[in-house]
């Protein structure tokens, strides 16, 4: 199965240049007092005047939204307010992810806070499933629950929420899914995403939802005591700010608006080591202190995405996320400690079965031509594990670059006759291709399904398997294009060596924190100088020297490290890079951090890779004069004169590259790829060299050192080349 490598396309989003926008940018910068480099970074993240750009850059309470715009708001303050009063037992039914478990965790606190009697619900993902189900409803009721608060889940649950009625158990539904068809009867449903809902930010994540009921319940509060409402405001953001943005943050949502604010504040927390306890162990278990003051001095929403998420996520995806929530709400040290440990225990095996997964899954790829032609990777296996074959689908699609879809038969409790007859299924898509569009088209072969454009789930009959894999793959038939495979990425503009400094890089700090809506600004800067080449992490990641209109500076490029750079020290390149800030034994400087590199246009067209010109040509096509393809006496000269230098040096083996590099090195006439492989090629036939190809663009030579006795116009294959050159064979006849 061949890995597809996808084209990056890289577009500039700011040119200066334009009178109107170069005077609005120029206002702004002067209004805000900051630079108009700056103002292009506020402009681009569309912000077009000042008083806007101010109220991105504020951090304040007042900049929420009022929760009571949210539809049914009131009903469910009035429903959750009553069974506190009245000391009714409440339930609370939340997901299995960190969502479900911040949300879960927040509301817990927030109603035991106020005297209430509360008990927790999370399903299991497997045996139970996602969602509100009526066999959990009658356990709840048994143990004299009258009302159930859902979380992050819930707005699906309509034959359940009908069904508890007939118990009397009351709802109030909190969720941020998409809201399709009728909603449930419940006392109150609160969900930004309902059609009649006005509330002017849809983004929240499921404990934004629970944040904002808790701000308004504590708002409501104020109000009765006769204090002002923007004091309970402040109350939730202080206890919670943490909770909510390790939730917002773990769930993808766009970092703008409402979360931006939530998150900057939840990060400043953690920051300061005011977090719950089970927060900050778990950040001690992940990363090392800066100092001896024993607190990690910059905590950034990438340090929660990457390492503090998958461990509370692991409990929910192979164990039981209630282990999360008993973390997150123990204050005991011996507890707290305890159930970290836990939590790094279910990861590591979490992380030992993805790889074991992965391995199966790559080895069913690359041990087969079976998936060769398809567009879709459908795999499936009696025994890989339903809570990990979603991250696994994540990887195979960046590794191959195309969709794919995992599914397990390791059986699970829905009651089927046959319980691993029905296969779970998880799926990765790729831009262009909507997934849950592809499972609707293939609806036949389903039992059901249901997610998003990149991400979805699907349960499939085994007997099914077979037709969906092929009704899929005929689905991306009809949707596929060569622009799918092609990445575009966005610079914000094009910076000089003279811009980067440390207070412009102290300044782009303002804009955090970054992630999925608010990206870490990214930058161009053309025909900069390689001077030196370094690697770390044992060779998986490089470091450079380079200059750029006599200012030197550093670079690093994550990931990309020994044998995977096109270009050499001395080349000139053009880089796209976030900057920042390396401080290293109180001495700070900047630093770019590289997101992808080319060859200048000039380089580019030197090392130009043209084996697809050369084998038409070689096959009998023609060509023109101003191909550059028949190669001069100079020509056959200057290629010579490389190799024998380099094999009396000791060298026999040498890339294309290389060979081009040296040949091309001096301000001369370029040798392109088709004529060195000419050149090669007549060395070869009149015995001047004997040069094999011995891998893909890998030369193994030996040089005869008569050659200058030898006549070029002798050879054959140069009579032949010429008389495919057509406007040197039209201007003969």
């Amino acid at each position: 199965m061949k890995k597809i490598r996808k084209e990056k396309i890289w577009e500039q989003k700011f040119v200066f240049g334009d009178a109107e926008t170069d005077a609005l940018i120029a206002d702004m910068a002067q209004e805000l007092g900051v630079s108009e480099l700056f103002a292009v970074l506020l402009y681009n993240r569309g912000f077009k005047s000042a008083e806007e750009a101010k109220r991105f850059l504020r951090f304040e309470e007042s900049n929420f939204h009022n929760p009571y715009l949210l539809t049914d708001m009131e009903r469910a303050v009035e429903r959750i307010l009553r069974a506190v009063s009245d000391k009714e037992k409440i339930y609370i039914y939340g997901d299995y992810d960190v969502d479900g478990v911040t949300s879960v965790s927040i509301l817990y606190l927030y109603l035991t806070g106020l005297g209430a009697e509360v008990g927790i619900k999370i399903p299991k993902r497997e045996g139970e499933g996602y969602g509100v189900s009526c066999a959990a409803i009658d356990k709840i009721a048994e143990e004299g629950a009258t009302l159930i608060i859902t979380v992050d889940t819930g707005i699906t649950a309509n034959a359940e929420v009908d069904y508890a009625k007939t118990l009397g158990v009351d709802f109030v539904v909190t969720d941020h899914h998409e809201c399709h068809g009728e909603l449930p009867s419940a006392d109150a449903v609160v969900n930004p995403h309902r059609s009649d809902c006005e509330y002017p930010f849809k983004e929240l994540a499921g404990v934004g939802v629970i944040f904002k009921v808790i701000c308004a319940c504590e708002m409501h509060l104020c109000k009765e005591q006769g204090v002002p409402v923007l004091e309970g405001v402040k109350r939730i953001c202080a206890r919670f700010a943490d909770l909510v943005a390790v939730g917002t943050i773990a769930d993808v949502m766009p970092l703008v608006d409402e979360n931006r604010l939530i998150v900057s504040m939840g990060l400043a927390k953690i920051e300061r080591g005011d977090c719950i306890a089970g927060l900050s162990s778990l950040l001690a278990a992940s990363y090392k202190k800066d100092d001896d003051s024993g607190k990690i001095q910059k905590i950034t929403s990438g340090m929660i995405g990457f390492g503090i998420a998958p461990k509370i996520n692991a409990a929910g995806r192979i164990s039981d996320a209630q282990i999360a929530v008993d973390l997150l709400l123990a204050t005991d040290p011996q507890k707290v400690e305890e159930y970290t440990g836990i939590l790094c225990e279910i990861n590591t095996r979490r992380q030992t079965e993805e790889n074991r997964i992965a391995v199966e899954a790559y080895e069913m790829l690359e041990g087969s031509n079976r998936f060769d032609n398809d567009k879709v990777l459908v795999l499936d296996n009696d025994k890989w594990q339903q809570g990990i074959i979603g991250i696994v689908s994540s990887r195979i699609t960046e590794a191959f670059g195309l969709p794919s879809i995992l599914i397990s038969f390791a059986g699970c409790d829905d009651g089927s006759d046959d319980p691993f007859d029905d296969g779970k299924g998880s799926g990765r898509s790729i831009k262009g291709m909507n997934l849950v569009d592809a499972l609707t088209y293939c609806s036949d072969t389903l039992v059901k399904y249901g997610g998003h454009e990149l991400a979805a789930g699907l349960t499939v009959k085994r007997g099914m398997l077979d037709e969906f894999r092929k009704k899929i793959n005929e689905y991306a038939d009809k949707v596929f294009t060569e622009d799918m495979f092609k990445v575009k990425v966005e610079a914000d503009c094009e910076l000089q060596a003279s811009d980067l400094t440390l207070k412009f890089a102290k300044d782009i700090l303002r804009l955090e924190p970054f992630g999925v809506g608010n990206a870490s600004p990214v930058f161009l800067m053309r025909n900069v100088t390689v001077k030196g080449i370094r690697y770390m992490g044992g060779g998986k990641h490089s470091r450079f020297t380079l200059e750029k209109g006599g200012e030197i500076f550093s670079a690093v490029y994550f990931g990309v490290g020994s044998g995977e750079l096109d270009f050499d020290e001395g080349d000139s390149i053009d880089l796209l890079f976030n900057l920042g800030i390396n401080e290293y034994k109180n001495v700070r400087k900047v630093q770019l951090t590289v997101q992808d590199i080319k060859l200048t246009a000039e380089l580019s067209y030197r090392f130009a890779d043209m084996s697809e010109r050369y084998d038409q040509i070689h096959g009998g096509d023609s060509y023109l004069t101003s191909e550059n393809i028949f190669p001069t006496r100079d020509d056959f000269a200057r290629v010579y004169t490389v190799l024998r230098r380099e094999f009396r040096n000791g060298t026999s083996v040498l890339d294309r590259k290389s060979i081009m590099k040296m040949v091309n090195s001096a301000n001369l006439p370029i040798i392109n790829h088709v004529k060195l492989k000419y050149i090669f090629l007549v060395f070869t036939e009149l015995r001047i060299c004997e040069i094999d190809e011995i891998d893909k663009d890998i030369y193994k030579f030996n040089v005869f050192f008569n050659a200058s006795k030898t006549n070029i116009d002798k050879s054959s294959i140069l009579k032949k080349l010429k008389g495919q050159c057509a406007d040197r064979v039209s201007a003969d006849s």
